[in-house]
């Protein structure tokens, strides 16, 4: 199971290794990785329409804690990536995302993908747990509140 686990991390980490590919070559860029800046991080399997818009509404949120990874995965391997992080969902309650502390990775269900309001309403949720770092859902929810109050104000027209 912990070989499962690194495997996972380690290939989603790989991409953000000291090197480069120019002109069909690869070339180490000086030894070292640069370290990321506070608020960078990668957007994985979503399409150009849902990257720019997960990118807008976590630059509107303006989130104490970035993620460094979100990841957009097919409903199948959603399911697995929850079964491998033991994911634990109340009864009654059903997941389109989630977040995995020790990686600070969202995980989203593509295939669950509603609307964009939707979204932003529940990765404000998901960057509420980065916030806390609690997977207690009333702790997300208590930070998402100041999140999901950025997003309505930035949607409201400038009364001028």
């Amino acid at each position: 199971m912990k070989l499962r686990i690194c495997t996972t991390l380690f290939s989603l980490t790989v991409a953000q290794l000291a090197w480069g590919q120019t002109n069909g070559k690869l070339v180490n860029t000086e030894g070292n990785a640069p370290e990321p800046s506070a608020n960078s991080y990668t957007v994985i399997g979503a399409t150009p329409k849902q990257e720019a818009l997960v990118r807008a509404q976590i630059q509107v949120m303006q989130p104490d804690v970035y993620p460094l990874r979100v990841l957009f995965v097919p409903h199948w391997k959603y399911m697995e990536t929850a079964r491998i992080f033991r994911l634990h969902v109340p009864a009654g309650y059903t997941s389109a995302m989630f977040t995995h502390l020790p990686s600070r990775s969202v995980f989203i269900d593509s295939d669950r993908y509603v609307s964009d309001d939707s979204l932003g309403y529940w990765v404000a949720h998901e960057l509420g747990h980065l916030a806390a770092n609690s997977t207690r859902e009333s702790d997300a929810d208590k930070a998402a509140g100041e999140y999901r109050k950025r997003l309505r104000d930035a949607r409201k027209p400038d009364a001028h």
